[in-house]
């Protein structure tokens, strides 16, 4: 475990449903990240380095000038979109700083779907040539993430004798952590079993509430050594190992992959837990982001926290709910019930809780994990430390 490199800063817009800002995608990214920066206490003109997400809309360019950057010295964003980015940034942070690219790196993501198309709804992808391996399901109506992840899940589950309240427990769990947390979304909004299952079917086997939300907002972090931490005032976070990729003959897609039923995070498992040198029983606690259901407790049995067929009593019983869980999941209500900022309001939560500073805060919290989007190759994960 090398604690290198450590988050010194987080900021967040407020989160809204979306089309609910009032703000451009790019006043809240600047929001974000001028909330990051005082809560590291560090003046603007001193950052220089940005990253975010593959086909990010706010160019670092422009970023950095609007918010006074003395110097850009490093700009990046990982291959591949989606929610499989939002780990991923911090293992690009890391990077740059380890390498001593920059002095002070900025992770970020925003979204206005008020200003931009909707996630996810498949709009615009019959005009124009289609995204590269999407032409293997549009001809058949295969058009949306929902639609994809679902066969995946469908097949995994018939295979392993999985039930639909396996699904259940990961959105009730989201939802009553979210009830401890003011910023988000569904707070005030608790969700019940009833509830759940007689929500309609967005296509089968996810229900409404097996389904990520759709979001305006933005978060931010910022990472930077420890040998300048010591300097700032806030509590620093060590970024532990950072892992990022995925295994042989498995593409971008479903339909790319040799083995269909595949959320791509064997790969990244093995590599987290042989850089860090853990296992998944020393985690006290986990941030998985949840585009769907599904693909959460696919990856779950991936990481290596359980076998296929024990998932169902794995999180049965409320095994995922409140800070005292057998294991602290989704602590700030995750995509599903907090907010869906791609994620990284999820790395947000993993850094809060090694800071002791969660709505939902777990015990004596040493490693703290965040996952990225299951599904959409490549992988990625970030482990943290105790705060310094």
């Amino acid at each position: 475990m090398h604690g290198q490199a450590v988050v010194v800063g987080v900021g967040e817009s407020t989160y809204y449903k979306h089309g609910g800002s009032p703000d451009t995608e790019f006043q809240l990214a600047c929001t974000a990240i001028k909330r990051a920066a005082e809560d590291a206490g560090l003046e603007l003109k001193q950052l220089d380095g940005l990253i975010s997400y593959m086909d990010h809309r706010n160019s670092p360019l422009r970023v950095a000038d609007a918010l006074g950057f003395d110097e850009l010295r490093w700009s990046a964003t990982p291959w591949a979109g989606g929610g499989n980015n939002s780990s991923a940034t911090i293992h690009l942070a890391d990077a740059a700083i380890c390498g001593g690219h920059a002095d002070y790196v900025v992770v970020f993501r925003a979204l206005a779907q008020g200003q931009f198309q909707r996630l996810g709804s498949g709009s615009g992808l019959m005009s124009g040539a289609a995204p590269e391996g999407l032409t293997w399901g549009l001809p058949f109506g295969l058009m949306t993430p929902a639609q994809e992840c679902a066969l995946q899940t469908n097949r995994w589950m018939h295979d392993h004798g999985v039930s639909q309240e396996a699904l259940a427990a990961i959105s009730l769990a989201c939802y009553a952590n979210a009830q401890l947390n003011p910023r988000a979304v569904r707070h005030g909004r608790p969700l019940t079993r009833e509830q759940y299952h007689e929500s309609r079917w967005i296509v089968e086997p996810f229900h409404l509430f097996d389904c990520c939300m759709e979001n305006d907002g933005a978060a931010a972090l910022i990472v930077t050594t420890p040998e300048r931490a010591k300097d700032l005032p806030g509590k620093a976070v060590p970024i532990l190992a950072t892992a990022q990729g995925l295994g042989p003959d498995i593409g971008i897609y479903a339909f790319q992959q040799r083995w269909f039923p595949n959320m791509y995070y064997e790969n990244v498992g093995r590599m987290i837990w042989d850089r860090a040198g853990v296992k998944p029983t020393d985690v006290d606690v986990l941030q998985l982001y949840e585009n769907f259901t599904g693909p959460v407790v696919m990856a779950l049995c991936e990481m290596g926290y359980c076998k296929p067929e024990e998932v169902d009593a794995f999180v049965a019983d409320g095994a995922l709910e409140g800070p005292d869980a057998r294991l602290p999941f989704n602590t700030s209500g995750g995509n599903i019930a907090e907010a869906y900022i791609h994620g990284l309001e999820m790395v947000i939560e993993a850094v809060r809780q090694s800071r002791g500073e969660s709505t939902c805060q777990a015990q004596n919290v040493e490693l703290s994990l965040a996952v990225g989007g299951p599904g959409y190759a490549p992988g990625s994960a970030v482990l943290f430390g105790p705060a310094l």
